[in-house]
């Protein structure tokens, strides 16, 4: 067994947007713990986190990666995780492993797109969240401004727990501690401000707090994580991970003091939520952080190791993990056994006999397990999954096929593998374009894949911009008929369909209804007339795409006793169903997104007004200082390329994050354009 407890362990997440330093803070902790020697540089490529050859020649994180240190007693593991929004997937996959999110902020650059997702998933996660002032030496760094922006963007329960001092060469504590001076004014000022906000979440100390005036900070131990659990503090620190004059850390002992002293463990932080059962009959099923009670555990990252192979990380939530036990993963009915249980330090493997709750470590070479999967070692958790794990979808497409023949296979082998470890990446198929589309979060996402399919499974494609990806409605009710007759010699064939169909709200698929009475077609074709009709709904009747939102009702028809076969009616109910979606006003959807941009104040004006050029709805925009964020509802094919052409408008200011949001209909210009292009395939009717 390890030789901590639960309650010794502390797990945390750093979080934030791209430059605001977390790898450097990551080898800062790991340095100040007495762990590694010197702190690493990102440039160089010499951090812990940092490892692999894409993140080294980029010079910055694209995945999450653990690491864990040992200080005072405690065991910490740090989720060091990646700040561009194309790589925010696996960030979002390290709130389900930890307690604590840490939102890491760069003094110069202050709130960026990606500070406020983060913060806000976090806050949606129900997670304890502290922020990390970093580079608090840099030239530009206007922390007192920036303390006043934080509050007015996440509120007044963000309050310092230290300050910096000594010109940003020190930092000084102003939770426990009154006295002195600090580059903000009067260490008490703010040592006051916080202690009201701790002892505001507990009666009996609040009203002894009044009438005594003070309060020992030593006994506030309890009360500073029950803010923390109900959202009700959100303690700052500042740190420079790196002091750029003497190369050393500033403030990280201290942050590293405070995670030990008064950030929660998993005995102490709000639990993760699971839920056993679907639909009526599922319910909520709390994992508590006992060694004794049946196992469960989640995994929440799945990685390819050069040296070991499949890498899966999970997070022992309940019971204990050691390759003795027999665990089920999810509703297999084949238990595995754990053989090889590593703890993670970047890319160096620690082989450790169990894993107690609380715990995060990794099983290599274990096909069966996979990103999601829940390891438990009861049948009766077999439909147990954690809940409230999400990710954006990912909106940036590129159709691919191979520069050379013969090598479909090893893509598809190496696009399932990149999915299996990827949150944010997926692949299609187009049945309509025969296009193998790999949707990703950008740019960057797209490259990085590209590369992987290159130098890891040694495959190279060509690409092109994938069609848009339309969708087809009705939005009127109409019927349709079709006689399907065919006589070639001997027995023939004899189908004739009549049917309804009626538009369904946005979102509501599809339904089929047997409306026939009298036997005017067979019960056994029935099936056979909504094969047809689901043929359309792949293919699309008007120009090509899916159908959705419709419902179609088969109200008469007519059978022969003879020739009426299955295909006739497939043929019949397909036609029909055409016949009638042309005549019910046929519309084309097109893929919105909620696209929000942060520019310097100076460009809304002008980013405004491109955006509502691109048929967009301006829904908000945001002023802080010097810095404007501009949200917006657009159609996906107006800002396909939207990363180039914000650099053009701001020289290279600006950013911005995107989601999809809804289906919308094209107007009826644009809907012309793609009907006349499509060209129905022919039928041998």
């Amino acid at each position: 067994m390890p030789k901590y407890t639960t309650a010794d362990i502390r797990n945390i997440a750093l979080l934030g947007h791209a430059g605001a330093g977390k790898t450097t803070l990551a080898d800062a902790i790991l340095h100040a713990a007495g762990t590694i020697g010197h702190i690493g540089d990102v440039e160089k490529g010499s951090t812990v986190s940092d490892f692999t050859d894409e993140e080294k020649e980029r010079g910055h994180s694209i995945y999450c990666t653990a690491l864990y240190t040992d200080h005072d007693g405690k065991h910490i593991n740090v989720l060091d995780t990646p700040g561009f929004p194309d790589f925010i997937g696996h960030a979002f996959q390290a709130l389900s492993a930890v307690e604590t999110a840490a939102i890491v902020i760069n003094a110069a650059q202050g709130i960026e797109p990606v500070t406020r997702r983060v913060f806000d998933r976090a806050g949606e996660s129900n997670l304890c969240r502290m922020i990390i002032i970093n580079r608090i030496d840099a030239e530009h760094a206007d922390v007192e401004d920036l303390l006043d922006k934080i509050k007015e963007a996440f509120g007044s329960t963000c309050l310092p727990v230290n300050l910096p001092s000594g010109g940003a060469s020190d930092v000084i504590d102003c939770f426990t501690n009154k006295e002195g001076d600090s580059d903000l004014g009067s260490v008490e000022d703010f040592h006051t401000n916080i202690v009201d906000q701790v002892v505001e979440v507990d009666d009996e100390l609040m009203e002894k707090y009044l009438e005594e005036g003070e309060v020992d900070p030593a006994s506030l131990h309890d009360t500073f994580e029950k803010a923390l659990r109900e959202g009700h503090l959100v303690p700052i620190c500042f740190v420079a991970a790196k002091h750029h004059g003497s190369g050393e850390s500033v403030g990280v002992k201290q942050l590293l003091d405070l995670i030990v002293k008064l950030s929660p463990s998993p005995a102490e932080g709000n639990p993760r939520p699971f839920t056993l059962g679907e639909g009526d009959d599922a319910q909520e099923i709390v994992a508590e952080p006992d060694a004794s009670k049946p196992t469960i555990a989640h995994v929440f990252q799945v990685a390819s190791d050069p040296f070991v192979g499949k890498l899966s990380s999970f997070r022992v939530h309940q019971g204990t993990v050691d390759n003795s036990k027999q665990l089920f993963v999810g509703d297999a009915r084949k238990a595995i056994k754990l053989s090889h249980i590593f703890q993670l330090r970047g890319k160096n493997h620690s082989e450790v006999a169990s894993a107690i709750p609380g715990d995060i470590v990794a099983v290599a070479k274990v096909e069966e397990v996979g990103r999601g999967s829940v390891l438990h070692e009861s049948h009766d958790y077999d439909k147990l999954v954690m809940t409230g794990v999400s990710f954006p979808e990912p909106m940036s497409g590129l159709a691919i096929s191979p520069t050379k023949r013969g090598d479909e296979q090893k893509i598809a082998d190496g696009l399932s593998k990149i999915a299996a470890e990827d949150p944010t990446f997926k692949v299609t198929r187009d049945s309509v374009t025969k296009e193998t589309v790999v949707h990703g979060m950008g740019e960057q996402h797209m490259r990085v894949i590209l590369e992987k399919l290159k130098n890891r499974y040694n495959v190279e494609v060509e690409t092109k911009t994938p069609k848009i990806a339309y969708q087809e409605t009705i939005m009127a009710n109409a019927e349709g008929h079709h006689r399907h007759k065919k006589q070639t010699g001997g027995a023939g064939q004899f189908g004739e369909v009549y049917l309804r169909v009626e538009p369904l709200e946005r979102g509501g698929g599809f339904e089929f209804a047997n409306d026939i009475f009298g036997g005017s077609i067979p019960s056994q074709f029935i099936p056979a007339v909504e094969k047809g009709v689901r043929q359309v709904l792949d293919e699309g009747a008007v120009a090509g795409y899916p159908l959705q939102d419709v419902k179609v009702s088969v109200y008469d028809g007519k059978h022969h006793p003879v020739d009426s076969k299955e295909v006739a009616f497939v043929a019949a109910g397909r036609k029909a169903f055409i016949d009638a979606v042309q005549k019910a006003k046929p519309a084309l959807l097109e893929p919105c997104v909620s696209i929000e941009v942060t520019i310097p104040s100076r460009y809304v004006g002008d980013i405004t007004s491109d955006l509502s050029g691109k048929r967009g709805r301006i829904q908000g925009t945001d002023m802080l200082g010097d810095m404007a964020t501009v949200t917006a509802a657009v159609p996906l094919a107006e800002v396909s390329n939207y990363q180039n052409q914000l650099k053009s408008v701001t020289g290279g200011q600006g950013s911005f994050t995107m989601e999809f949001s809804h289906y919308e209909q094209v107007p009826s210009n644009i809907q012309q354009q793609v009907v006349a292009t499509f060209k129905p395939k022919e039928d041998d009717d």
